[in-house]
Formats: C-alpha cells, structure tokens, sequence
C-alpha cells in the first residue's frame, strides 16, 4: 500500500495546530508584583501564558549590566577601573545620559554619585558639606569627562569617576519589560516600577490606562498618597520625580536627595515634583530628575523651548508637569500645552 506523504504531513500539521488550540489558555489580564532594586514594581498584563519568570530575567539583567550597588555587574567594575568596556546596556544607558546631559544643559549628570554621598550623611545633627569639600568632588563630577567610543569602551578623564544610573534605569528597566512583553505577543499591559511607568493598549475594562500624580504631601515618615492630576496613557510612558518625601533637615534646611551637578549643592527650590509623559520612560525618567534640578523658572522655560526631543532628535516635544509652591506659600501647578502630534 502506497503511502501518500505529502497527505500525512497534513494530517499531522492539523492535529499539531489542534493540540496547539487545545492546549492553550485563553487570555487573560494577570499581574505580576515584587521589589527590584531597592523598590517595588506592579506590573498588569493580558496574555494567555504566565510571564512572571520573564519578568525578572529581564530586571536581573539589567541589575548586572547596570547595578551601582551590585559588585559584580558591569558598572560596578567599570567603576573600579577594573575594565572600561560596556556592554550594550551600559552604552545605551550612557548615551542616553549623554544626549540627554547635553539637552538640559548639564542637568541630568549621571556623574553625581560622590556629591550624593558626601551629601547624605546619615546623621542629621552633622554640619552640611562646606565649599571646600564640595570643590574636592567636583573635580571628578561631570559627564562632559566622560567618552564611549564605537567599540564601547569607556574613556574617563579622572579614574574617580563614578556613574550612577539610579536616575535613568529604573525608566529603561520599565522599557525592558514592556519590549519583552511586546514581543509575546501582549498588546495590553502597564508596567510600573517604582513609579514610573510604561502603558500600552487597553485596561482590563477595554478602556485607556488611566494613571495619577501624586499630590506633593510633606512627610517624611510616612508615606501618604494623595492625587494632583490624572492622566490617561496612550502608548507613553511617564515619570516622577520630587523632593517632598526624600529629605531631612540639618541646621534648618531641607537637605533633598536631588542634587544640581552645575553646582554641587543640594538643589533648593519651590519646585515640589516634575511628571514627564513621553514615548519612551527612559527619557521620561532622565527628564524628570533633570528638571528638578533645574528649578521651577529654569524648568518651565526648558519645557517651552522645545528643547527636550525623543531620540534621533527629530520627533515632538515631551509633556511636562510642575507642581510648586507660589510665592503666596500656595501649592500650585504648571503643564505644557499638549502636543497635537505626541505619540499615541
């Protein structure tokens, strides 16, 4: 009896693809949650396969590349002088910086790690930093001393040198994931991480992903969320940065984790929390920590100049949104107009 191959290739090609059919679980909205770097991240999901595990391959690979606080990651040996080629994460994370470093004219310095330790005593009796230790840092302060050439290797012009990309990575880990997502097939999802956040497609009730901005509340025991303005996200991402919470006091002045790379000095202002809404939350994060750094008149006419563009530095300008305190001591708010053309 002749058998006709090409027939029986079909017939198991059919019963594959219903085995496939069979088998495969319908979709639907999961969530997955924990803490990555120092922070928490919440992250939702519709997807006919469970995708946690994927989840924390892609955080605990952006940790060993990227990690400051992780000695065995790539930054960390770069750091120590131990080798000066990055990999791709690393060179992305720093030419981003770069671009973004000259963009605001040296606000986002991803160089600042030595200011930021000199600064954060852990006593809060203990005196302030005075001019002359601040002069000391700042002789290796500045991404302007810093090369990557086109075979990423790192050129520092002080060995001192750190780079800390706390200010940057948490917006590319939320990028990360959301890729990962993507490329299994998830059209629906919000990330967050930490804050900040990544939203594409639709919510669970077939709606956009509607997210809020924290309302500046001073307390720096506990925790209190209260809302300042709602957003809805349509396929953008969006950041937070502020200085409302992580602070102390010493000798009477608010000693905040933000710290102005032009000048050395924990950046003092009535500018409470910047929220950048753009494509991408690695720019949405860089941007953020800079305006803050910037202050409230530097960072409004930074946000209506049209300056601050996606990458390839053709696309339109990112949505910004400032909350201050007026000069009658009341809180306040500010947002750029919003662009006909933002992604969408």
């Amino acid at each position: 009896m002749k058998i006709n191959r090409r027939y029986v290739a079909i017939v198991i090609a059919a019963i594959a693809a219903l085995l496939i059919i069979i088998t495969r679980q319908p979709k639907e909205y999961r969530t997955a949650s924990g803490v990555v770097w120092h922070t928490t991240y919440n992250i939702t999901y519709e997807s006919d396969k469970n995708l946690d595990d994927s989840i924390i391959v892609v955080t605990n690979k952006i940790d060993y590349s990227a990690s400051m606080y992780n000695p065995a990651s790539v930054l960390s040996q770069i750091n120590s002088n131990s080798t000066d080629i990055a990999d791709s994460t690393v060179a992305l994370l720093l030419r981003t910086s770069k671009r973004i470093h000259q963009a605001t004219g040296g606000a986002f310095d991803p160089t600042v790690a030595p200011l930021i330790r000199l600064w954060r005593t852990q006593d809060s009796n203990a005196p302030l930093p005075d001019n002359s230790q601040i002069d000391s840092v700042m002789q290796f302060v500045g991404l302007d001393k810093v090369r990557i050439d086109s075979n990423n290797r790192i050129h520092k012009d002080d060995n001192r040198i750190q780079i800390d990309f706390s200010a940057i990575a948490k917006g590319h880990g939320c990028d990360e994931v959301a890729r990962m997502l993507a490329r299994n097939g998830v059209e629906n999802y919000l990330v967050e991480i930490g804050g900040e956040i990544v939203a594409h497609g639709r919510n669970p009730h077939g709606k956009p992903w509607i997210v809020s901005v924290d309302a500046p509340i001073e307390e720096n025991v506990e925790v209190t969320h209260a809302s300042s303005k709602i957003y809805e996200l349509h396929n953008q991402a969006m950041a937070t940065s502020g200085n409302y919470r992580n602070y102390k006091v010493v000798d009477g002045q608010k000693v905040t984790h933000i710290i102005d790379p032009k000048t050395g000095h924990s950046a003092q202002s009535n500018l409470l929390s910047v929220t950048v809404i753009a494509p991408t939350c690695i720019e949405a994060d860089a941007y953020a920590t800079a305006l803050m750094a910037m202050g409230l008149e530097n960072a409004r006419k930074f946000a209506l100049s049209g300056t601050a563009l996606l990458p390839r530095g053709s696309e339109p300008k990112i949505k910004i949104f400032l909350i201050f305190v007026d000069e009658n001591g009341n809180m306040n708010s500010w947002e750029t107009p919003e662009p006909a053309n933002l992604a969408r």
